[in-house]
């Protein structure tokens, strides 16, 4: 059982990994761990939705370390949603450089625009109207919740992910997974103990040689670094990313590059992308970045949309 601070114990329904003696009580040695080793980020100063939003966006599948200056560029430039939905949709993906992944870009200036039109320019606090805006799923949704509303839900992630089936030995599916994430969140501490967890998961407990010896719940955990590691496969958690060195992914983040510059010409596309002479690798890479919304070619120039 998990006995929350100042809350009664809740147990019903609870996900038998954790209805265990050995991770009882794990709320305490998690909330004074985090007190002492919590990462100063910019994005944990204020509870503001659309910045905590914006964060959330790009910290998907991009380091902390490269986005931290990035987004502190970004909501200067663009600190509500309707600064944001207010430039041309080419202004925020000019902005995206060096993030990745620049769909997200588009995403982001959708949802700002939807913000504006169907929320008054706020973002909502409800987990359906979050769901519903572009680019926003069940962890982005959850996390605007926990960290600007500071709502008691549970944030999965794949450093929590990886944290809870490692802390129950065994495997998750997702349904499971986000109702223990859910459940271990203690009343009146939602942020703190996501932001606990996420933590956990990024310094402590990592994919590979995690620090057991310096985990607050090593004693309560049921892997302890020791055979099979259960996070494996477990929902929440990543597999492995396919190469980006020589991927299309590279090509396409070449030509996006060039574009953030200057139009150019489509048959110019090849060598942009680094691809030499390969013009039909390039008319792929052209043509999913158009099918996204990224670019547009109009009599046989290329410019950001």
């Amino acid at each position: 059982m998990i006995a929350p601070p100042g809350g009664a114990v809740r147990t019903r329904g609870l996900p038998s990994v954790v209805a265990m003696d050995r991770t009882a009580n794990i709320v305490p040695p998690v909330l004074g761990w985090a007190e002492r080793q919590r990462r100063d980020l910019p994005w944990r100063r204020t509870r503001d939705p659309w910045l905590v939003l914006v964060s959330e966006v790009m910290l998907q599948q991009t380091q902390v370390a490269r986005v931290i200056p990035r987004y502190e560029r970004f909501v200067e430039a663009f600190p509500t949603p309707a600064s944001c939905a207010a430039v041309p949709q080419a202004e925020i993906v000019r902005l995206w450089a060096g993030l990745g992944y620049d769909r997200r870009a588009r995403s982001l200036h959708r949802c700002a625009v939807v913000v504006g039109e169907r929320h008054g320019g706020r973002v909502p606090d409800d987990l359906d109207a979050l769901l519903d805006l572009p680019g926003v799923g069940p962890y982005t949704a959850r996390a605007v919740l926990a960290f600007a509303y500071e709502r008691d839900v549970g944030v999965l992630d794949t450093n929590v992910g990886r944290v809870l089936a490692r802390l129950g030995g065994r495997s998750l599916d997702r349904r499971r997974a986000q109702a223990l994430a859910d459940r271990l969140v203690p009343r009146g501490h939602g942020w703190a103990w996501n932001q606990a967890m996420l933590d956990l998961g990024a310094t402590v407990c990592v994919k590979r040689s995690p620090a057991c010896a310096s985990c607050p719940v090593v004693d309560a955990c049921a892997w302890r670094g020791e055979g099979e590691d259960p996070a494996r496969g477990s929902a929440g958690t990543s597999g492995r990313q396919s190469r980006f060195e020589g991927s299309d992914r590279q090509g396409r983040a070449r030509l996006l590059h060039r574009l953030r510059a200057e139009p150019l010409r489509a048959d110019a596309a090849a060598e942009a992308a680094g691809w030499g002479g390969d013009a039909e690798r390039a008319e792929r890479a052209v043509a999913g970045l158009v099918a996204d919304g990224l670019v547009v070619e109009v009599d046989g120039i290329l410019r950001l949309a």
